[in-house]
């Protein structure tokens, strides 16, 4: 009889055991799922803000068995987004780390003003951006950043450029921030660049106002 007892006994503890193990399980599992915390940075508060409610909108049990792909998809999503990293630290935080794209240029798409990111992405357009060279002409982004890529390598620089001027030949103008207008050719960017630079550095050329390099070997001031 003591020995039935004590079977007894022994099968309640086990029970009581297993069944509160399973519920700390379940409650640990509830409590990692609602408590964990999502750091981003690089951005402004307002975009850091709406990336942390989408991740967090994507419906993730669990963010660190969340597909690597799914929190990259939201984040690219956003066209501030230049690059990004993000660091799992453990046990419930996930630190997302932005490059902001540089704001390049303005160009019209479809009746509204965008700005081009060094993203290659659009942009929508802010009051305070006035003093980004705008692109007249409908070129494609990765013509523009063509063409950016060549003027950075050149002896000039980018921040000289007020205006830049697409053709339907594929042909780029550039109006300098000093007024100056330059007539490129469609090839040897660089070369006809360079030596734009070397002759208004020259000092009877001064009162120049448009140089035309669309002939190779050739320059014409003032046309």
């Amino acid at each position: 009889m003591h020995q039935y007892r004590s079977k007894k006994i022994f099968i309640y503890f086990f029970l009581l055991f297993f069944l509160g193990s399973i519920q700390n399980t379940n409650l640990n599992i509830n409590n990692f799922k609602n408590n964990y915390f999502i750091k981003v940075s690089g951005l402004g508060e307002i975009e850091n803000q709406k990336i942390i409610k989408e991740i967090k909108n994507s419906n993730l049990e669990n963010i660190f068995f969340m597909k690597k792909g799914q929190i990259h998809e939201i984040i690219n999503n956003n066209s501030l987004v230049e690059s990004f990293k993000i660091f799992k630290i453990y046990p419930n935080t996930l630190d997302i780390k932005i490059e902001k794209t540089i704001y390049l240029a303005k160009i019209n798409k479809e009746k509204k003003i965008f700005i081009i990111g060094t993203n290659g992405k659009l942009l929508k357009n802010q009051p305070y951006n006035n003093e980004l060279p705008f692109i007249f002409g409908d070129p494609k982004i990765n013509e523009f950043l063509e063409i950016k890529k060549i003027i950075d390598k050149s002896k000039f620089s980018f921040d000289e450029i007020k205006n830049l001027y697409f053709f339907p030949s594929k042909r780029w103008d550039l109006e300098l921030q000093n007024n100056i207008f330059l007539k490129l050719p469609r090839d040897h960017i660089r070369d006809a660049l360079d030596h734009i630079f070397k002759i208004m550095n020259e000092k009877h050329f001064e009162k120049i106002t448009s140089i035309d390099a669309r002939i190779n070997n050739k320059l014409i001031l003032n046309d």
